[in-house]
């Protein structure tokens, strides 16, 4: 199967439109050129229908390329790369279907957050830019008298990074 982008342009300075053919035409710029867009000066195009030259660009993408992607969880699971390369060499999926198999479920507040619920603790695990960070949570079943966070580097082996997060506070 073969799908089919259309783009049209009728001012080589100014995206008007990047939906199918017989679709209004709708304007991400204000009349008024707003400050941000000061290197424009005066809006020297206006943004109007009229019967200029227009420019179709047509993109074609084979269905059958985007499944060859992994749909599934599993699949993903089976990708992870070996147990002892570091968390850096794992793509976001693979990353995501390895914290879902320990039993974390993402945040709905925040993609980057993920939440877990042990016998024996509750933890947050927070995928940061540079690091991956765990809070024990002291409102969970254990006795803990404050949140207690560690910090793990990307550079670390997964197998690693696995230990130490399921062996608790």
């Amino acid at each position: 199967m073969l799908a089919i982008s259309v783009s049209k342009f009728t001012n080589p300075d100014i995206i008007l439109s990047s939906t199918p053919a017989n679709t209004p035409k709708f304007s991400l710029f204000s009349p008024a050129c707003p400050p941000i867009f000061s290197k424009f000066p005066s809006c020297p195009h206006p943004i109007t229908h009229s019967h200029k030259k227009t420019l179709t660009l047509a993109f074609s993408q084979s269905f059958e390329a985007e499944e060859e992607l992994p749909s599934t969880e599993d699949e993903w699971l089976k990708k992870l790369p070996e147990k002892n390369k570091p968390l850096y060499s794992h793509s976001l999926p693979c990353i995501e279907a390895w914290l879902r198999s320990l039993g974390f479920h993402q945040s709905s507040d925040d993609r980057a957050v993920w939440l877990v619920e042990k016998h024996d603790w509750h933890a947050q695990l927070s995928l940061d830019m540079t690091d991956l960070y765990i809070r024990y949570l002291k409102n969970g079943p254990g006795n803990l008298e404050k949140d207690i966070e560690r910090r793990f580097s990307y550079a670390l082996s997964r197998e690693d990074i696995e230990n130490a997060i399921l062996g608790g506070p």
